[in-house]
């Protein structure tokens, strides 16, 4: 009865898997927004290095990762692949119960799988510096070590209200030797706009994502970088769902179900892009989101072009969104408070290849807390979605089902979530369908 199944570092993958090839349909391209005509890598130049431009549209199915790249996943890589027999006695389910730790990286989440190649590309094309947004600080974290390890500065726009509440975040991200500041922020023109609209504005991940960007265009050695959402994210995310092939093969388990809380949707689409292509040969399997019903972008939102962020520096992209001027309420899982889905993973729901379900924020704590009292690991709010959605389903599964999740990142930061669910203060929110109305009014009119 093997607990953790551990794939040897030889075994871990030397190349991401690239799905855009394998699509039944294509990919709906990112557009100028001026011009409403794809956009052209020239134009990304000013944000991004032109080897991620060039991995965003890439048609090579595997894509090799780079030697230095390598040698720092190792640092943590590959990480285990662990069955939950105590949490499966504690519900009473006959289905088998897996998780994918990826809670073991220096950042203490998954973000490193793209914050690492992110950094390398940059620093191989002169880059000397990166900016960027962060919701609950995993991926700021991320991004900050990432930095570290190739020389490279790094300044983070922290969600205003996530940046109140987990002020451990920020202290981690300076230790790292990156800067580190709440959005809206003085230090950008968008972020005095809306700091000037609204003094006590908790932010947003599209408010974040506006200074970042003005922030990169403002200074010639200094780009972007995103720690979701974009297909170059994702790209590098699947080294978690190839090491995951490999151990349920050492295990002999084929998966039924492969779940992953998602915000911008790096972490869910890391675990189940992989196996997309079983699905399309016909192997019955089924990938769950799970989002909070604060921030409902794939149960609740319009499948149609729209901007990445508030201030819609960004290109428009074919996606689930709530709309770019959506202000979701303050929930503790500030990672999953993203108005608009990955292009892929909305591509895929357009094609019936995933399904979504939506919870509160009292019930993944609830769910949290029982993992915690099982299998002895505090959960990130974000990761406590799909324990949530891995209970639920395991309690309705057959005996023998597989169920898969991906423990996306520790709790050991969000005590203070933690503190306030224990002391019973923790409240519900709920986006209500005239603020999603009023919210999507907002979105370009794109035809197609």
């Amino acid at each position: 009865m093997d607990y953790r199944i551990i794939l040897p570092e030889k075994e871990m993958p030397h190349q991401w898997y690239n799905v855009l090839p394998h699509l039944p349909e294509p990919l709906p391209p990112p557009l100028n927004p001026e011009t409403l005509e794809p956009i052209t890598p020239e134009q990304l130049a000013p944000i991004f290095p032109m080897s991620l431009i060039e991995q965003e549209v890439s048609p090579i199915p595997w894509i090799p990762i780079p030697e230095p790249v390598m040698d720092i996943y190792r640092l943590y890589r590959p990480t285990p692949l662990v069955r939950a027999h105590r949490l499966e006695a504690a519900i009473g389910t006959r289905a088998k119960i897996y998780y994918k730790n990826e809670s073991v990286s220096p950042a203490g989440s998954h973000k490193p799988n793209t914050a690492i190649p992110q950094a390398y590309y940059n620093k191989m094309e002169g880059v000397r510096r990166l900016s960027t947004e962060t919701g609950a600080g995993q991926w700021g974290t991320a991004l900050s070590f990432a930095c570290q390890m190739f020389g490279l500065q790094c300044t983070v726009y922290m969600v205003r209200c996530s940046y109140e509440q987990k002020p451990y975040r920020g202290i981690l991200i300076r230790a790292y030797g990156a800067e580190v500041f709440a959005s809206p922020s003085e230090r950008t023109q968008f972020g005095r706009h809306m700091l000037e609209t609204d003094p006590h504005c908790g932010g947003s991940l599209g408010v974040a994502i506006s200074e970042a960007i003005e922030d990169a265009v403002s200074r010639r050695d200094t780009k972007y970088s995103l720690g979701s959402v974009l297909n170059h994210v994702v790209l590098h995310q699947t080294i978690m769902g190839l090491e995951t092939r490999k151990q349920l093969e050492i295990a002999g388990e084929n998966p039924d179900i492969l779940i992953g809380c998602v915000g911008g949707g790096s972490n869910f689409a890391g675990l189940i892009l992989p196996f997309v292509p079983d699905k399309l040969s016909g192997k019955s399997m089924r990938f769950v989101a799970v989002e909070p019903q604060a921030c409902p972008t794939l149960t609740r939102g319009e499948y149609r072009y729209d901007y990445g962020d508030v201030a819609r520096l960004t290109p428009l992209l074919k996606m689930h969104t709530l709309g770019h001027n959506f202000f979701p309420p303050p929930i503790h899982a500030g990672g999953l408070r993203y108005h608009g889905e990955s292009p892929i993973l909305s591509h895929l729901a357009k094609l019936g290849l995933i399904e979504a379900r939506a919870y509160y924020q009292t019930q993944v704590f609830e769910a949290a807390k029982l993992f915690l009292q099982t299998e002895g690991f505090l959960p990130a709010p974000e990761t406590s979605h799909a324990i949530k959605a891995a209970i639920d389903m395991a309690r309705d599964a057959a005996p023998g089902t597989t169920i898969i999740f991906l423990y996306s990142g520790h709790g050991f930061l969000d005590l203070g979530a933690y503190d306030t669910y224990l002391r019973g203060d923790l409240k519900d929110e709920e986006y209500s369908a005239e603020a999603i109305q009023e919210a999507l009014k907002a979105c370009p009119n794109v035809g197609f």
